[in-house]
């Protein structure tokens, strides 16, 4: 990543909402754009066209209050990328807002039309091109589970994945993710050897398509869909392996925590490792005494011939394994998998109950001290509640939370914010729309460089970069 401005950590300014302000078309004739579009499929119905222009923003009252009115004034859904390219070209020709959608699992907004505009929804961009050894080939709307559904039968696995993946897109998820389940084992997505090749068309009067491989797909990677649509991934595959499901109880949190840190190494065969606090356990009633009130859990995805030590280590510790179980028993007896209980399905399993929450991502140093979390424990006492996921980044031990918090207005999430910063910690803010205030920090100029490229209109999800402004664009060519 390269750096040019720093972004300041107070409340920043919520980007405008006038097209006019983003250099994009104010005054659109849309009769004569759907005219343009056809042969495509072409939403027009409102309520259609507000359900594909909202994501998971709900997550944060902050978002929704700027957000929930936003709706695209036209749905185009694609199914290959002629029709991407036909798509792009009409947005330039008229300087339209567009804004790409995948499974809108996302919880940033990143999705979500600002300024109205196109939105291009590409989840029936779903075919998986070609499984070779360590290696697939998809369309940018296939679903995470799809394909590992169809790896799987070549004996392999995805690497990464959201916790939403059965409704998550890949494309979605290079744009607007970071890590998930596998991180333990195989790091975050920026990672190298993780992001193997991708597409992109840019949106210009005659759009191109532009073939990023390695280190260069950090150009589109998380970057909100601001500069190229991303239509063909290539990621990388591990051998696939039957995960055994894990729940270890511990009476204190610091004994989950330490459990995370003694089983975060490469020695131990671990998935995925997710630290809950009790206060969790309510809104898990299907787990019943697998998860009781009164105990802290640590959740795993551990191979077979690691069972053993694992079970050791939390013996260790001074907990006890309350589960242990492969998916398909998991399945039978009516159970969430490991992974529907860690990174944001714990924060969604409240909020289905109860939206007085919210939450924060926070960054711990390393190497992590739990005694940071326990300080902040005693602090926040019933307003925060703990939860960290236990990760690999840049090949080194990584710990992130993801934090429940009771909202009582932006002022005071705020003030937790620069709270938890002052013990060292770094805030990857959700109750915000661009990428440099959410956690980036920093503009990273080579995607601003490539959005120039790929993007010289600057039409593509306006206001939700600050490394572009409207006198960056390019004018139009002459129709």
């Amino acid at each position: 990543m390269s750096t040019a401005e720093a972004i300041p950590t107070e409340i920043p300014e919520v980007p405008s909402r006038r097209a006019a302000d983003h250099g994009v078309n104010a005054s659109v004739d849309w009769a004569r754009v759907a005219e343009e579009l056809a042969g495509l499929n072409v939403v027009t119905s409102v309520r259609q066209r507000r359900a594909l222009s909202k994501d998971f923003f709900w997550y944060s009252p902050a978002l929704t209050e700027v957000l929930h009115d936003c709706v695209a004034d036209l749905v185009v859904r694609v199914g290959t990328e002629d029709d991407v390219l036909q798509v792009a070209a009409v947005a330039a020709r008229h300087r339209l807002p567009l804004t790409v959608r995948g499974g809108g699992t996302g919880n940033y907004g990143q999705c979500v039309p600002l300024t109205g505009g196109l939105v291009v929804d590409v989840t029936g961009m779903q075919r998986v091109l070609d499984i070779g050894p360590g290696r697939v080939r998809v369309e940018g709307g296939a679903r995470m589970h799809d394909i590992e559904m169809a790896v799987r039968e070549t004996g392999q696995a995805l690497r990464i994945w959201p916790s939403t993946w059965r409704v998550a897109t890949i494309a979605g998820f290079i744009a607007g993710g970071f890590g998930g389940v596998g991180s333990t084992a195989h790091g975050v997505l920026r990672d190298s050897g993780n992001l193997l090749r991708c597409r992109v068309v840019t949106v210009e009067s005659e759009p191109r398509v532009i073939t990023l491989e390695g280190d260069d797909i950090q150009k589109v990677h998380h970057a909100y869909g601001t500069n190229g649509i991303i239509t063909e991934v290539e990621v990388a595959l591990s051998p696939a392996v039957d995960w055994v499901h894990v729940i270890a109880l511990f009476p204190r949190y610091r004994q989950v925590l330490d459990l995370g840190i003694a089983a975060s190494q490469p020695a131990l065969n671990c998935f995925l490792l997710s630290a809950v606090d009790a206060r969790f356990s309510p809104y898990y009633p299907m787990l019943g005494s697998r998860f009781p009130a009164d105990r802290h859990a640590m959740f795993a995805m551990v191979a077979p011939a690691s069972l053993r030590a694992l079970r050791d280590l939390v013996a260790r510790f001074g907990g006890e394994v309350s589960m242990a179980m492969g998916e398909p028993d998991l399945e039978a007896a009516g159970l969430p998998p490991a992974y529907e209980c860690a990174y944001n399905h714990t924060t969604l399993q409240v909020l289905k109950v109860d939206r007085r929450f919210s939450y924060l991502q926070v960054a711990y140093p390393q190497p992590f001290d739990p005694a940071i979390v326990e300080r902040q424990m005693a602090r926040f006492g019933d307003e925060v509640w703990q939860h960290q996921e236990f990760a690999m980044m840049y090949g080194r031990q990584a710990t992130f939370g993801l934090v429940l918090t009771r909202w009582q207005g932006v002022q005071h999430q705020y003030g937790l914010i620069r709270s938890i910063e002052s013990d060292g910690c770094a805030i990857f803010n959700p109750h915000v729309l661009t990428i440099e205030d959410g956690g980036m920090k920093t503009i990273d100029t080579a995607q601003i460089e490539f959005k120039k490229h790929a993007d010289p209109m600057g039409l593509m999800n306006p206001g939700k970069t600050r490394g572009w402004s409207a006198s960056m664009a390019r004018p139009p060519l002459p129709t």
